[in-house]
């Protein structure tokens, strides 16, 4: 062996800048297992070849170290190879790991995760970086003194949303492995009110709920076994009560998150005031708190029934006053919808009438049927609600429902006539302003307002229109208008689709039966067949 390597020393004197005399030479030492030799001739290769020429001799190098691992001498060696390969740092990282030299291996890692062109030679993104280095830094808190863990986990939660609640759950574990629990607890209340995510939400809390009883059961296990004293029973009674607390929370908290999620939905807000039941003050700020938050071009749900919760909780507390006063500023909302307007204008009256204030109400809806000077369409987006809510058919509805009520039949005639100049009104609204005229024994006006509310519709919904006149008029006059009557048939069926005529044609037939001729009844009969 001796003559082998005398062998190369003399190639060497003169080819000493050659590279594969060097790694011959270099793997035949390394084999040998002589330690001292081989690591002496890798330094003087390195010594002795261009830097560029030294990527060859560094694998024999690291096979070396591998081979004979000396911890000092091994971790010199790593850092001496990071000079020429920094992209390699991982390789040093495990290695520290490995020797449990905890420390160096968080600042290096904290380094290629600060260094934005830094790429893993082991295939891992930034973000599996950031969860070990974070694990790292947890686990071992006495053993890391060199960083700030505290900063570098917030940095991660900043960074990596998808893993808040892990990196949460790191730090507060941090704090419990340095036995510092109130600090962890701290971290614990901050991470609920924080995170964005359902998923994270029940990661952390249930992280919390355990650390909480596991507090508990060591306090109960030193009762037991130091004795009871009154200074552990009260530190006792406080743990289980905040751990109770913290159980009854979690439906908040939880409501916090969707919140923070979408601060403008309607239904959220709801169910947290359900959860303050029996708390009149948290569900008046929360209430306050939802109608300053929410934007009502963002609204998700109807922002609408959120103000009429509001007043009929003033109300269930008989404080109409302020009950006024939250459905007065309800109707001043630029809502998106006419029709969440409309329904805060009719309970609004609906709560007047409630309290037999009916003065008050009929001001109410009279005030929400007066059109504006310009007179805007129902459909026209461009118009505040306020300028189109006039034409809503609930509140005109409303309207002739409490002149019929409270009025006279002068005013109730009034209104249905203005829901008919409006044009908004539907077939019920015709078969209502048609049977009180009747009821008044107005039949020629009520035959009028048939036919005017059949020319305002289309089939199918004149079907009811047209069955419900046509009995009318044949049970008022009979064969006396035959001729009037069989036009009114003729108008009905010439437009009628086939589905629809069935009932019909038996009215007519039963009209020539009683009044008119045979031979018509039984032209009726024959065309009822065939569609039959």
């Amino acid at each position: 062996m001796n003559r082998v390597i005398n062998c190369y020393e003399r190639a060497l004197v003169f080819l000493h800048k050659m590279p594969r005399i060097w790694i011959d030479y270099c793997q035949f030492v390394v084999d040998l297992s002589y330690v001292t030799k081989a690591r002496h001739t890798l330094d003087r290769s390195l010594r002795s070849l261009p830097i560029t020429q030294h990527c060859r001799i560094w694998p024999l190098y690291l096979t070396f170290i591998k081979k004979h691992s000396i911890k000092e001498q091994a971790l010199r060696l790593y850092r001496r190879y990071l000079q020429l390969a920094p992209d390699n740092a991982e390789i040093l990282i495990d290695y520290l790991l490995t020797v449990e030299h905890l420390d160096e291996a968080a600042v290096l890692l904290t380094k290629c995760l600060n260094n934005e062109d830094f790429q893993s030679k082991k295939g891992q993104s930034k973000h599996q970086m950031w969860i070990q280095l974070c694990q790292l830094l947890s686990e071992n808190p006495n053993k890391i003194t060199s960083i700030k863990v505290e900063p570098i986990i917030r940095q991660g939660l900043q960074r990596f949303t998808d893993m808040t609640g892990k990196l949460w759950i790191s730090l507060a574990d941090y704090y419990i492995r340095k036995h510092q629990f109130d600090k962890a607890r701290d971290i614990y209340e901050e991470a609920v009110k924080t995170v964005m995510t359902v998923r994270d939400f029940g990661q952390v809390f249930d992280v919390y709920a355990e650390f909480e009883e596991q507090l508990i059961t060591l306090k109960i296990e030193n009762r037991n076994k130091n004795g009871k004293t009154s200074d552990n029973e009260l530190d006792l009674q406080l743990r289980l009560r905040r751990f109770e607390k913290l159980m009854q929370r979690r439906p908040l908290l939880l409501n916090s998150v969707l919140l923070r999620q979408n601060p403008h939905n309607v239904n959220e807000w709801l169910k947290r005031v359900a959860l303050f039941e029996g708390k009149p003050r948290e569900i008046v700020n929360t209430y306050t708190e939802a109608i300053k938050t929410i934007d009502p071009k963002l609204a998700t749900g109807k922002l609408s029934a959120l103000w009429i919760e509001f007043a009929k909780f003033y109300e269930e507390n008989k404080q109409l006053k302020e009950a006024r006063i939250i459905f007065d500023k309800a109707v001043l909302v630029p809502f998106v919808k006419v029709d969440e307007l409309a329904d805060v204008w009719s309970h609004y009256i609906e709560t007047e009438l409630r309290h037999e204030c009916y003065e008050e109400a009929m001001k109410h809806v009279r005030t929400a049927t007066t059109a504006p000077p310009h007179k805007p369409s129902y459909f026209d987006r461009t118009e505040s609600v306020q300028n189109r809510v006039y034409r809503s058919l609930k509140l005109w509805s409303m309207y002739a429902d409490l002149e019929e009520s409270l009025g006279d039949f002068t005013t109730t005639k009034n209104v249905y006539y203005r829901i008919l100049d409006l044009r908004i009104a539907s077939p019920q609204v015709i078969l209502n302003f048609s049977g009180l005229l009747e009821e008044k024994n107005y039949f020629e006006e009520s035959f009028k307002i048939y036919e005017r509310g059949i020319g305002m519709f289309k089939w199918p919904l004149v079907y009811d229109l047209w069955t419900t006149y046509l009995s009318k008029f044949v049970t008022r006059y009979g064969g006396d208008k035959l001729e009037r009557a069989r036009d009114l048939f003729e108008q009905a069926l010439d437009q009628c689709p086939e589905k629809f005529a069935k009932s019909i044609f038996l009215l007519y037939a039963k009209l020539e039966e009683d009044f008119g001729l045979k031979r018509h009844a039984m032209a009726c009969i024959t065309e009822l067949h065939r569609l039959s």
